[in-house]
């Protein structure tokens, strides 16, 4: 794939009307139509309840249910196979069930959390309840000058005493990319685990968690083309097996009685209650369907994209480009003397949508100092005119704006 040239997908997004530059991806993607017939198939014609009933078609949505797992498995190369696979209600929940089954289970007074100065609030609040629960302390590396999780000052700070690094593998406001397999590798040459937020990597870049070398990784089926109440968490068995579970209730127990309950195995005993069964089945044919795409093919256009806007908005004098230039398909902005609301509200009057605020991402503000930023991220469904249409309206902007 050269140049710009769109994957001419946009056809296959029916909520996405001709001349809508729908660019805030980063916050949720549209759905694509083999994923709207999958949910609505399931809840029209094959829908029943899982793992209880003897009745054909409960077990037919079980073997379903269980298959999309198994696809979710392969889609990050899951060593262990689905049994390494977690369905929680997105990377949020994810963070949350390793921050209380396992740093708050082995951590203790005196060790050290290393987490980065651009993490989304769902990758820092977790880490700090966990912290404040067992007495464990939290630093934080710092970015490179192009926004970057600077991996060599990683090198210089990191200790025996930190026993959990928590790192985003693509940047939700700056697009940065980690480079995960050394991240993992500095995080375990003190004995550390790590854990990688990979919402912003699995709709734009191949994921396989074994050449990563992690820990654990999470992501949201809704970033993903899928629909929300859905993310997985993968985790090493071996570290899944010695967690206890989070939440109690039906469908995450082996045996109750008043005297004792026992638990079933990973990953059964993370996932009490009724699951979000179809849910599941729409991640899988949102797996399904960038798969078909390929994500090599993702990767490369939307990189053609942030290339094409980083020239047009950098030809703009008062507008500030963040973070690297080979950003992974988004581009965070600053218009000179003018609010990332008042230029978000403006582009909606042209029809070009984006995200502005500080998009979960207070600390990184401060050390990008702004309050907060406008933000163009990018899809399947979006090509070179949406673009042009960003550029037309941040020429309203400073027209208005002077």
């Amino acid at each position: 794939m050269t140049g710009t040239a769109p994957l001419d997908r946009v056809a296959d997004f029916p909520a996405i009307p001709d001349g809508w530059a729908y660019l805030d991806t980063a916050a949720t993607s549209q759905k694509p139509r083999p994923v709207i017939d999958a949910i609505a198939r399931a809840y029209d014609t094959t829908y029943a309840t899982v793992h209880r009933g003897v009745y054909r078609r409960s077990a037919d949505m079980t073997t379903a249910y269980e298959a999309a797992r198994a696809r979710v498995a392969r889609f990050v190369g899951a060593p262990g196979g689905a049994d390494e696979i977690v369905w929680v209600r997105g990377a949020t929940e994810g963070i949350n069930l390793v921050a209380q089954c396992w740093v708050a289970k082995q951590l203790k007074a005196g060790d050290r959390i290393l987490l980065s100065a651009l993490e989304h609030h769902s990758n820092i609040v977790p880490w700090q309840m966990a912290a404040e629960r067992v007495g464990a302390a939290i630093d934080v590396l710092p970015l490179t000058p192009d926004g970057r999780i600077d991996l060599d000052a990683m090198e210089a700070i990191i200790r025996p005493e930190h026993r959990f690094v928590a790192l985003a593998h693509v940047s939700n406001v700056l697009g940065s990319v980690l480079d995960g397999a050394r991240a993992s590798r500095i995080a375990h040459s003190v004995g550390a685990k790590i854990l990688l937020d990979g919402c912003q990597a699995v709709p734009r870049m191949a994921v396989d968690v074994a050449a990563l070398d992690c820990d654990f990784y999470v992501f949201s089926g809704h970033k993903l083309y899928g629909p929300t109440g859905i993310g997985a968490l993968w985790g090493r068995a071996e570290l899944l097996e010695e967690m206890p579970p989070w939440q109690g209730g039906g469908a995450m127990i082996d045996r109750v009685s008043f005297e004792r309950t026992t638990y079933a195995p990973a990953p059964g005993r993370f996932e009490a209650g009724t699951p979000h069964i179809v849910g599941a089945l729409g991640l899988a044919a949102a797996i399904d369907y960038v798969d078909g795409i390929g994500l090599d093919a993702i990767h490369a256009h939307e990189t053609a994209l942030v290339a094409r806007a980083r020239d047009a908005l950098g030809a703009i004098n008062s507008v500030r480009l963040l973070g690297p230039g080979d950003s992974a398909g988004i581009v965070s902005f600053a218009v000179e003397g003018v609010h990332p609301h008042d230029v978000g509200t403006i582009l909606d009057e042209e029809r070009v949508a984006i995200r502005a605020g500080h998009h979960c991402a207070q600390p990184l503000m401060e050390v990008l100092g702004v309050d907060a930023t406008a933000r163009a991220s990018f899809g399947v469904y979006n090509g070179p005119a949406d673009v042009d249409a960003l550029a037309r309206g941040l020429d309203r902007v400073r027209r208005i704006f002077g």
